[in-house]
């Protein structure tokens, strides 16, 4: 599946989990990367919500803290034809359901020179 989304800001909490141990930990040993502490917000079309709520609930990729932390859904993910990462579904979020969560290793945002409003694709 490739869908277009919008690069909007996000809330700036997702710098504070990406970068706790064991997240950090199991995204290198599962994806082969540890991912940038932030995550690239990517508001979608209603349209795709129905297609993405079933991969969210049938993905089988989750990462499970011991801690007070929530669990963690994910799903490899390309954006822009050329960087790999992941659509990460946190089971504690504040986001509205057409806001997808990408993370990379690198610093999307710099590395692309992406700006809220700019047009993303991500295939996965």
């Amino acid at each position: 599946m490739k869908i277009d989304g919008e690069v909007t800001t996000g809330l700036g909490k997702a710098a504070y989990f990406l970068s706790q141990d064991f997240y950090t930990r199991e995204f290198e040993k599962n994806l082969g990367f540890v991912p940038y502490p932030g995550t690239l917000n990517v508001i979608i079309s209603d349209e795709h919500l129905d297609e993405i709520n079933e991969i969210k609930d049938q993905c089988q990729n989750l990462i499970k803290p011991d801690t007070e932390f929530g669990a963690v859904k994910y799903i490899e993910a390309i954006l822009n034809d050329k960087v790999k990462g992941a659509i990460v579904f946190p089971a504690k979020t504040t986001h509205e359901e057409n806001y997808l969560e990408f993370i990379a290793e690198n610093k999307l945002r710099e590395e692309l020179d992406l700006k809220d409003g700019d047009t993303v694709s991500l295939e996965f």
